[in-house]
């Protein structure tokens, strides 16, 4: 049997590894110890699943593939945020990124290699989409960020974020079928609640993630409150626009009663003048979001624009307080190595890093 044929053993269920081993005439709770080593102790090789006899491991290597990601390369800011460019078994890159503060590790992880989407403050939209992630590499991309936040700070992962390469609603199966296995006992065990989705604004899937009754929180990248100023530096806004957008997070609410937030970049001479921060008002009084995160853009060579400096910023934050919007302002972590919000691209092909 030629590799081409061989199956991802990590795209077989637990109930599926039970019928193979019983027709193969092996004992079924060999299924189990596979199983867990697939989930839980992150075997990277059938040769690592020691508990199995040579000749089952033989089998199952003639049967199955067992691609996994690997760390290809790794970054240490300043700051002390660390990114990874991981590669995929086919040989494409993607980057994810490990941000520790005092009481938080968290990962920033990617749904696709490149994006199809196109905004035209992030370097990853620069980028062509190769191909979505698979489940199981999401899975990786956390497993292995937690095994640098236990090495470099000895602490495990509290947080997750899909805010790295791609748009998680367009990988919507994949980025699902990740979010369970991380969050089963027979995977990581995390809550769902210590993951946010975050999303360009596809309404459509954000309905379905309410008919879907997730568990998560989800996060909008508004970055402008009014339809013109979104359709020039996001052109998804021109197909799903601000109040499409406000009727399908008021849907998602109704359905789960989970954290929204909104995301908003401060651009100079563009969404950052007091009308702006009065139009973000208005549409943060018509849903039902816990927080508004202002954040400091950061500058990469394709785009125009430059961040306000400190005075329009406080001005701008000053206003949302006063008309009782809960915003935050997010300082940007890892610049110097671009790992912050909008510089993910794969820089790292053309720049030393530090071998994994």
């Amino acid at each position: 049997m030629i590799a081409a044929q061989l199956q991802n053993i990590r795209h077989l269920e637990l109930p599926e590894l039970e019928k193979f081993f019983t027709e193969m005439g092996e004992q079924k709770f060999r299924a189990k110890q596979v199983y867990e080593w697939l989930w839980q102790k992150h075997a990277h090789t059938f040769a690592d699943m020691t508990n199995l006899s040579k000749e089952l491991r033989q089998k199952l290597g003639d049967r199955f593939t067992l691609p996994a990601l690997t760390v290809d390369a790794t970054q240490y800011s300043e700051d002390g945020t660390v990114k990874s460019r991981f590669r995929t078994h086919d040989g494409h890159l993607v980057e994810g990124v490990l941000i520790p503060t005092d009481s938080r590790q968290t990962a920033c992880v990617s749904s696709q290699i490149g994006c199809s989407l196109s905004c035209k403050f992030c370097a990853t939209g620069y980028m062509d989409r190769k191909r979505n992630l698979n489940y199981d590499e999401i899975y990786d991309e956390v497993v292995l960020i937690n095994e640098q936040a236990e090495k470099v700070y000895n602490k495990k992962l509290s947080n997750i974020v899909f805010m790295g390469m791609g748009e998680p609603l367009l990988n919507y199966s994949n980025v699902m079928k990740a979010i369970e296995k991380i969050s089963s006992p027979e995977g990581l065990g995390m809550s769902p609640r210590r993951i946010t989705v975050s999303t360009a604004g596809v309404a459509k899937m954000i309905r379905k993630m309410g008919d879907d009754k997730v568990r998560f929180k989800l996060a909008l990248s508004l970055h402008a409150a009014n339809d013109a100023k979104r359709n020039e530096i996001m052109p998804i806004n021109e197909t799903n626009n601000i109040k499409v957008l406000i009727e399908a997070l008021n849907y998602f609410y109704r359905q789960t009663k989970n954290e929204i937030t909104f995301e908003y970049i401060l651009f100079k001479d563009l969404n950052d003048s007091q009308k702006d921060a009065d139009e973000l008002v208005k549409i943060y009084r018509q849903v039902p979001a816990d927080l508004v995160n202002i954040i400091e853009y950061n500058p990469i060579d394709a785009f125009q624009f430059s961040k306000p400096d400190e005075e329009r910023v406080q001005h701008f934050m000053q206003y949302l307080e006063a008309n009782k919007v809960n915003a935050h302002l997010r300082r940007s972590r890892g610049k110097d190595i671009d790992a912050a919000c909008g510089q993910l691209a794969n820089k790292g092909d053309n720049q030393a890093l530090q071998p994994a």
